[in-house]
């Protein structure tokens, strides 16, 4: 608990959690939010497509939403660790953020997966294969699970900044 302490208490931690300025928590907080909803909402596109939604919509020329989806989830990768410092000691000692954590691991590893076997060979002669379609449906669950457990970390475990205290639901 003494470095997560000490990480909470550095100058610019402090600056996140305290200051008034919306270039503080709120602007950190907003780039987060705007960079997951960029990876999740274009990734449940390429899911849903590749489940066979909006057919008349070709597959191929979704690859190219992977660099917005990857730039997007450096920026979320970012803004994150930087929240996450500044309030380590509640968010890492909450089991809600080590499955919110392993959710996102597992959908960025699919992601990696989707584009190697829905995207591989040419335009051309590429059909979606039977995993390609289950790595779809994963995708889906796997960014709603951890989008969930992101929103969950507000209202289970401990208080954001005060240590000792913990939310229940219902009570």
């Amino acid at each position: 608990m003494g470095l997560l302490q000490t990480i909470e208490a550095s100058a610019f931690c402090t600056w996140v959690r305290e200051d008034s300025s919306l270039w503080a928590y709120p602007g950190i907080l907003f780039m987060h939010v705007a960079g997951m909803a960029t990876v999740v909402g274009i990734s449940a596109m390429v899911g849903l497509r590749v489940l066979g939604f909006a057919p008349r919509l070709p597959v191929a020329p979704l690859e190219r939403f992977f660099p917005i989806i990857w730039g997007a989830f450096c920026l979320s990768a970012i803004s994150g660790t930087v929240l996450l410092a500044a309030d380590a000691t509640a968010k890492l000692t909450s089991p809600v953020f080590g499955v919110k954590m392993f959710l996102i691991a597992l959908a960025v590893a699919d992601m990696v997966l989707i584009r190697r076997v829905v995207f591989r060979g040419s335009p051309e002669d590429r059909s979606v294969p039977i995993s390609g379609k289950l790595l779809a449906a994963a995708s889906l669950v796997l960014w709603f699970g951890a989008t969930t457990a992101g929103r969950l970390m507000a209202y289970l475990g401990a208080v954001s900044g005060a240590p000792g205290i913990t939310n229940t639901i219902g009570g």
